[in-house]
């Protein structure tokens, strides 16, 4: 049975501050409500820069409560807008506790919940373990008006035990918000979303930055897209070089018609598995 949303994904550059580029993302919020989306994602770390590209205790100071205030103004957008909204920010839980963590707010304003980034990279212009702990909440999903939605950020994309982690827990859409550049991971973008979406059977919605930032020297490439459970690309991926909203209609339908096909979830052995656990 077709049931479908249209949902809205957002890559774009860094405006130099952090208002500003709070500011830019509810206009992308308007203009995405406008042509009929229902639920949105913005990219890793959203309102800053990717300042993992550095090591510098400075940009501490880009870390709030969640919820808080950034949250709370997205509930009152989210609520006038009728939209699902994916905030991905950075969180101090207390002081010297932080986390790059993705809070979702429903349609009607409720704050659901959040997803701290489990997996971190620590490599040249990707310093996240100067600035994060890793999560703690495992790997939830959350009953929106749109659907089954779970959360997955950037670094964890290579890591196939949370993919299928959402997968078991209900997932029917995976946002993946991120800030990955060209001459790393370029290879890896278009193939990685499509083969997990395959491989757990739901639809994944792969967000990247795009530009090159102040701080450094790496190339973000854009090119976010959605991908349906049969490894499809939903329209063209975005712009390599540009800021852009993707605006895409799902057929939540497909989900039922694939998993009939494929009895992946029926013919796992989970009791063949016990050494995958092992440190």
């Amino acid at each position: 049975m077709s049931r479908s949303i249209r949902a809205a994904l957002v890559q774009t550059t860094w405006t130099g501050d952090k208002e500003t580029m709070i500011k830019a993302h509810e206009e992308y919020a308007h203009d995405a409500a406008a042509q009929g989306a229902q639920v949105i994602c913005f990219q890793e770390l959203f309102y800053g820069p990717y300042f993992c590209q550095v090591q510098d205790s400075a940009y501490f100071a880009y870390a709030e409560s969640i919820p808080g205030p950034t949250t709370e103004r997205f509930q009152a957008l989210a609520r006038e807008l009728n939209m699902v909204m994916i905030l991905p920010m950075y969180e101090q839980e207390q002081p010297g506790v932080l986390y790059n963590t993705a809070a979702i707010v429903d349609a009607d304003g409720s704050y659901l919940g959040k997803y701290r980034k489990t997996h971190l990279p620590q490599v040249k212009g990707f310093w996240e373990k100067f600035y994060f702990r890793p999560g703690n909440l495992g790997f939830p999903v959350f009953d929106t008006a749109v659907g089954r939605v779970g959360i997955y950020i950037c670094y964890d994309r290579h890591f196939p035990e949370g993919w299928r982690a959402l997968g078991l827990n209900g997932a029917e859409i995976v946002f993946n918000p991120s800030a990955t550049s060209r001459g790393l991971s370029a290879y890896l973008w278009k193939l990685e979303q499509p083969a997990s979406a395959v491989a757990n059977e739901y639809f994944i919605g792969a967000i990247n930055r795009v530009g090159i930032e102040d701080l450094g020297d790496d190339d973000f490439y854009g090119t976010s897209y959605f991908v349906d459970p049969e490894g499809k690309f939903v329209g063209d991926p975005a712009d390599a070089h540009n800021a852009e909203l993707v605006v895409r209609d799902l057929d939540l339908g497909l989900l039922d018609e694939v998993r009939a096909r494929w009895a992946f979830y029926r013919d796992r052995r989970p009791d063949a598995y016990s050494d995958l656990t092992r440190p």
